[in-house]
């Protein structure tokens, strides 16, 4: 299962640079693509504000 950035984004960057696969692209809320995402679950670890789960 692929990872998901909820509404709680705050758009810091934190996570697109710890994405081993470049699976997060940039936005007012950040998107992981669920076809690229290998759900390693790195961004979920770096994000200050929780806003990165599992599907």
């Amino acid at each position: 299962m692929a990872y998901k950035i909820s509404e709680d984004c705050t758009a810091c960057g934190s996570c697109i640079d710890e994405c081993p696969v470049e699976a997060i692209s940039p936005g007012d809320i950040y998107v992981i693509d669920p076809n690229i995402c290998s759900d390693c679950g790195t961004c979920a670890d770096v994000c200050p504000v929780g806003a990165i789960s599992q599907e």
